[in-house]
């Protein structure tokens, strides 16, 4: 059963940054594709920014330019680099792996 940790969440300033961390246990190999995906208040969770194996990527629109997903397969971690920040960007961080494997979520403010 893998397991999802995810760390980095804060408050900020706008147009400050923050790294995410997500640290995978409990799978003896790599895992495939991992993502992660927001969910504001009174919203739907959305797709932030999801990366394979082999290191392909993609973004929401929103955050095209000022986030960037990278992973270290060794460790079974994926990171989000968040920069730029907006108020709108303030949500809570979920990281996911395929089976429907769901983190616990960070919560990231960004303040005006």
């Amino acid at each position: 059963q893998v397991q999802l940790v995810e760390s980095g969440g804060g408050l900020v300033q706008a147009g400050g940054s923050l790294r995410l961390s997500c640290a995978a246990s409990g799978s003896i190999f790599p895992i495939n594709a991992m993502a992660w995906y927001r969910q504001a208040p009174g919203k739907q969770r959305d797709l932030v920014a999801a990366i394979t194996s082999s290191g392909r990527t993609n973004y929401a629109d929103s955050v095209k330019g000022r986030f960037t997903i990278f992973r270290d397969n060794v460790k079974n971690t994926v990171y989000l680099q968040m920069n730029n920040l907006k108020p709108e960007d303030t949500a809570v961080y979920y990281c996911n792996a395929p089976g429907g494997v769901w983190g616990q979520g960070t919560l990231v403010t960004v303040s005006s």
